[in-house]
């Protein structure tokens, strides 16, 4: 097992900001050691007067500095920290986050809604794994909500609405007891903007629909529905029960029945109207609840960038001089340079995205080159006998196996003489570029070099390979399946190819 890098996220939410710390042993093992949160309601101020007073830039530079000092505690060598909604309407935003890094030391990024919307789906993505039929991310925070429908993964619609709940709550003066009036302010501005914004109208009877950030884990509680996915529900008529005895009780009252904090149960009785009225639109009975969020989108992040080679790679004068010689040998024997050229291409592409979960150092990147531009000559032997300048014997060996395991006909076993030969450090070399390999030429399978692009992204215990392609590749991404076997075996997680319908 890799050595694990410590790492932590800060979300600055128009509600509250909050501090997330993680070990990473990879981008697909993050472990979770430590969070925090300071409810600063950044919203309150800019909603109203669209900036941050003096009393929030002294309460948040005193929480990121506490920030600082646990991080370091921890041992955190990589962060990021974002702020959304409420920061991005503020008109000294710019001063707030060079007060934040004067202050604390930590970089605050303000990013864009689209970023954020990002950040919460590869959350979710993550969380309830390739498999799961997603067709709603819905991201009720603060400021914003955020709503993603989806299909296959990738989002059909987005939009953004100016309905968080601290702006509701502040704009419209409904800090306690909301009545029957009020609320039904709220559900005509909710149902009018979800009218002008979702255009056409989805109707999601079917698939999952998700809900992040604190009013979904609170309302799912109060109105808990049957788990999906492994996942807690908010069951949407049995909040709509449940709604009057919400919105007729003061802050205080709710605290005490709900057990939730003060900055929870000021906004929850909007949080219910917005959700029961979406659902209503959408056609949703439930809304699971992954408990995750943007800080969860970014720790994944924040570990795939921390176990990639970051640097391009840059070949030396011998490892330039093994592929003219390999090249120069597998002409010799006519072998299929369109398709070879175009395996190589795909195999390094595979080796460069994968780096997070193979760990492969970078001087077999050029092993696996070669690999794939021998793979169609004929046997293993010729690569392991055959002179080419720059493959030293011990090179030789484990571009031999390579070629050797490059399908599914053969496994490296002990039995095989040339594998036995192997020094033990190299054997996980060979099987596992032979793993890459084998999902590379996979995908020319059918000699016609139709997959042009690959864009990998990683799950909850999975690798989802997304293969952009020129027309139809259903034969290759069907080989490409059956040959990533050895890859699941060898890395311990499963993969998924996916062909998005514009390709």
């Amino acid at each position: 097992m890799s050595e694990p890098v410590h790492i932590a996220a800060i979300d600055a939410g128009s509600n509250a900001v909050r501090l997330s710390m993680a070990r990473a042993y990879s981008a697909l093992d993050i472990e979770p050691v430590h969070s925090e949160r300071y409810p600063l309601r950044l919203g309150e101020s800019v909603f109203l007067r669209h900036r941050f007073s003096e009393e929030i830039f002294k309460k948040t530079a005193k929480a990121f500095k506490h920030f600082r000092g646990v991080m370091d505690e921890f041992g955190v060598t990589r962060y990021r920290a974002v702020a959304t909604s409420a920061t991005r309407e503020a008109r000294n935003r710019w001063a707030f986050a060079h007060t934040i890094k004067r202050k604390s030391g930590i970089a605050l990024e303000v990013i864009s809604a689209v970023e954020e919307s990002r950040l919460g789906r590869e959350a979710v993505l993550a969380a309830l794994g390739p498999e799961a039929p997603l067709r709603c991310i819905v991201d009720l925070g603060g400021g914003s909500l955020e709503l993603s429908i989806l299909r296959d993964h990738t989002v059909e619609q987005g939009v953004q609405l100016p309905v968080g709940t601290v702006r509701l709550l502040t704009t419209l003066n409904l800090p306690g007891v909301i009545r029957p009036a009020e609320g039904e302010q709220v559900r005509r501005y909710v149902r009018a903007l979800l009218e002008s914004k979702l255009v056409p109208r989805p109707s999601l009877g079917e698939g999952v629909a998700v809900a992040l950030g604190g009013n979904a884990e609170t309302l799912a509680n109060i109105a808990p529905g049957p788990r999906e996915h492994g996942l807690q529900t908010m069951e949407l008529s049995l909040l709509r029960a449940r709604l009057p005895h919400i919105l007729e009780r003061d802050v205080d009252e709710r605290m005490k029945a709900y057990a939730v904090r003060r900055d929870r149960a000021d906004v929850m009785g909007i949080a219910a109207i917005t959700f029961i009225t979406l659902g209503r639109y959408l056609n949703l009975r439930t809304l699971a609840i992954p408990g995750v969020g943007v800080r969860e989108g970014l720790l994944q992040e924040i570990a795939r960038e921390a176990f990639s080679r970051r640097e391009p790679h840059r070949y030396n004068e011998a490892a330039r001089q093994l592929l003219v010689g390999t090249r120069s040998f597998a002409r010799r024997l006519e072998y299929d340079q369109q398709h070879a050229e175009h395996v190589r291409e795909l195999s390094i592409l595979l080796f460069d995205q994968l780096q997070p979960v193979h760990h492969l150092p970078a001087q077999s990147r050029v092993l696996l080159e070669a690999g794939a531009l021998l793979h169609d000559t004929g046997h293993k032997y010729l690569a392991l006998n055959a002179d080419i300048p720059g493959l030293q014997s011990r090179d030789r060996a484990i571009v031999a196996a390579v070629v050797r395991y490059h399908n599914r006909k053969s496994e490296p076993g002990g039995h095989h003489p040339a594998y036995s030969a192997l020094e033990d450090a190299d054997k996980p070399i060979a099987r596992r570029l032979a793993a890459i390999l084998r999902i590379a030429e996979a995908l020319d399978h059918s000699h016609r070099q139709r997959v042009m692009k690959i864009r990998t992204s990683f799950q909850r215990g999975a690798v989802c390979l997304q293969v952009h392609a020129r027309g139809d590749a259903t034969e290759d991404l069907r080989d490409a399946i059956r040959s990533a076997e050895l890859f699941e075996k060898e890395f311990h997680v499963k993969i998924y190819f996916r062909q998005p319908e514009t390709s």
